[in-house]
């Protein structure tokens, strides 16, 4: 039948309303990514995720590290503490006892320093703190690294100086040591070199579009 004037069709009504719900939907949606803490980025990584979501991905990376160095420490210390039982280490001079003892402490502040985050996270859960869990347990993670790369260095020290000699061991724990230095700063390296190679690339870019008649 003809409507009748001023009246408006219910479906021209539901979907106008539908479509004004809609668009305030996407205003409130617009709205809440660009509440602090809440929006959406790349963070220059070309990942599209919210603060917190980078926070708890960078959390569970640091969890994997956490448990590859916690397997390389606790190797190093079982193999330490067996050597104090063993028959023969009574017959180890003072130069030996003093690395093996050395080795002992920093076995077991590194093992320390692995557990620390576990022990924040508890501290800080449900604190609303996870950016600071993150930072500091990043801090721990880097002493971790070191305490293992010097139970590394001494323990190939102590084997090569029972096994062979001073001269060899010295050799031997200079030669571990250059490599963990190397495994250090490779990051660095690494980093530099896409450096140069995006400026260069810019700069050939720029040089590209200015050359154009």
């Amino acid at each position: 039948m003809p409507q009748q004037a001023g009246q408006s069709d219910p479906g021209t009504r539901t979907g106008g309303a539908a479509a004004g719900n809609e668009s305030a939907n996407g205003q409130r949606t617009g709205a809440e990514q660009r509440l602090p803490g809440a929006s959406r980025g790349d963070h220059g990584d070309g990942r599209d995720e919210t603060e917190n979501e980078r926070m708890d991905r960078n959390w569970n990376e640091l969890l994997q590290e956490l448990r590859v160095t916690q397997t390389g420490t606790q190797i190093l210390s079982g193999f330490l503490l067996a050597i104090a039982f063993q028959p023969t280490f009574s017959r180890l001079d003072s130069f030996e006892r003093t690395v093996y003892l050395t080795l002992v402490i920093a076995a077991a502040a590194t093992t320390a320093l692995g557990l620390a985050p576990v022990n924040l996270h508890r501290g800080l859960f449900r604190k609303g703190s996870k950016k600071l869990l993150v930072q500091t347990a990043h801090v721990l993670v880097r002493c971790a690294l070191v305490g293992v790369a010097i139970v590394l260095t001494g323990t190939v020290l102590l084997i090569f100086n029972v096994v062979v000699g001073r001269e060899a061991a010295l050799i031997g724990a200079g030669s571990t040591l250059l490599l963990v230095v190397f495994i250090a700063v490779l990051p660095a390296v690494l980093l530099r070199r896409r450096q140069r190679r995006d400026s260069r690339q810019e700069l050939d870019a720029a040089g590209g579009i200015t050359s154009r008649p």
